[in-house]
């Protein structure tokens, strides 16, 4: 039951904590990739958080669908996840973040990572003929939402 005084969010998504975390790390992002310099806004800092935004992107668009498209849509987070840990490495050996911010992106995406197979897994537990992740990525998916 909702408390009185918890406000209920139009949008459902608003209300999933993975959702926060992911505002959160696109948030501190943007403080960092602030400082890279000039030549490596348009190849490196641009398409990382754009990659960033992508993770709420894809949790706030899946909400809105069925449960096998929302669990299509976390997948795609998880991707994006995956493509963050990569810019944060690459900007790592370029020495555009030290150690602290690395390891702070690493465990963000972690973090992340662990949320949305939790929510995944629950969600395809009342899903029937579903056993496992696995078993779910060689299903056919609508047209519609790729």
């Amino acid at each position: 039951m909702i408390k009185p005084d918890t406000p209920v969010s139009f949008f459902r998504f608003e209300d999933l904590r993975i959702y926060a975390k992911a505002l959160d790390y696109i948030t501190w992002l943007h403080q960092v990739v602030k400082k890279f310099p000039d030549q490596d806004q348009p190849t490196l800092a641009h398409p990382f958080l754009k990659v960033s935004q992508s993770i709420a992107l894809f949790l706030a668009e899946g909400s809105a669908r069925n449960k096998p498209q929302f669990i299509y849509y976390l997948k795609m987070a998880k991707s994006s996840v995956r493509e963050c840990v990569v810019y944060t490495e690459v900007a790592f050996r370029l020495e555009l973040m030290n150690e602290e911010e690395k390891e702070y992106s690493v465990n963000q995406m972690m973090e992340l990572t662990k949320m949305i197979g939790s929510l995944v897994t629950s969600l395809q537990r009342t899903l029937p003929n579903i056993k496992d992740e696995d078993e779910f990525d060689d299903m056919q998916l609508p047209p519609d939402i790729i």
